[in-house]
């Protein structure tokens, strides 16, 4: 007699075998130097290698193009897949909003790391900006201030500021990074509403950032920073005892 126990462990035994084809095709595409844009062997020639059968192999390319490892190109074949943080933030805004429904542990948790991450770096980033990137980081400040000041949200001015503040640093990666977390936090603000009194109080800290960044006053722009964080977390917690 087959107990109903053994059906969980069947399943979890397949999905290990999954993870670690996924794995052994990742390791293929390290060990054969392929870049992003290089093409993958064909479906019959992985089968071979790693031996297994077709149908097992798609449903781990599948999961591998759904995480941005590969992209597959019907008609043309199967790609190394270029940097895509798509799923990443998708997955991210999923797990954020559902914990707004609970106790936000999730959503408070993104506050956290962006904080960490923001307050952590910008002292390097203040060492490298020139003069000639400050007024870019201020019109940003501008325009934020202007759509305030007309009771209108400001997103997309919010992230270009904040993107424009570690642009000096040249680092890719930390901006894909904040690309994600601004989706994400996008996604949250439209659950959590701000008001107007919001809206002029969030341009205010972003004009005194700014000043402390233009003043070269790494400590106060760092204290600063991580100040708004802990007014986004209040939001988030008052959300989520309100609800």
């Amino acid at each position: 007699m087959v107990t109903s126990a053994a059906f969980p462990k069947a399943r979890f035994s397949a999905q290990t075998r999954l993870r670690a084809l996924q794995a052994d095709i990742m390791e293929l595409i390290l060990d054969r130097d392929l870049d992003a844009g290089d093409s993958l062997p064909t479906e019959s020639e992985l089968s071979d290698v790693l031996g297994v059968g077709r149908n097992t192999l798609r449903e781990s390319l599948k999961v591998l193009q759904a995480l941005g490892v590969i992209e597959i190109r019907h008609g043309f074949g199967m790609f190394v897949a270029p940097s895509n943080f798509d799923a990443l933030a998708d997955g991210l805004t999923f797990r954020g909003r559902l914990s707004l429904r609970h106790e936000g542990l999730e959503a408070l948790q993104l506050v956290d790391v962006r904080q960490a991450l923001e307050s952590g770096l910008i002292a390097a980033s203040i060492a490298a900006v020139t003069p000639e990137h400050l007024p870019k980081i201020e019109a940003a400040v501008v325009t934020i201030e202007a759509l305030a000041l007309q009771g209108e949200t400001f997103a997309e001015a919010d992230a270009e500021f904040h993107r424009l503040l570690f642009e000096p640093l040249g680092n890719e990666l930390l901006t894909n990074l904040m690309s994600v977390f601004w989706k994400v936090y996008r996604k949250i603000h439209l659950e959590i509403g701000m008001g107007g009194t919001d809206l002029m109080d969030t341009a205010a800290e972003h004009r005194a950032i700014f000043n402390a960044v233009s003043s070269r006053d790494a400590a106060t722009a760092a204290e600063l920073l991580s100040r708004h964080f802990d007014g986004i977390r209040a939001r988030i917690q008052e959300f989520v005892e309100g609800s």
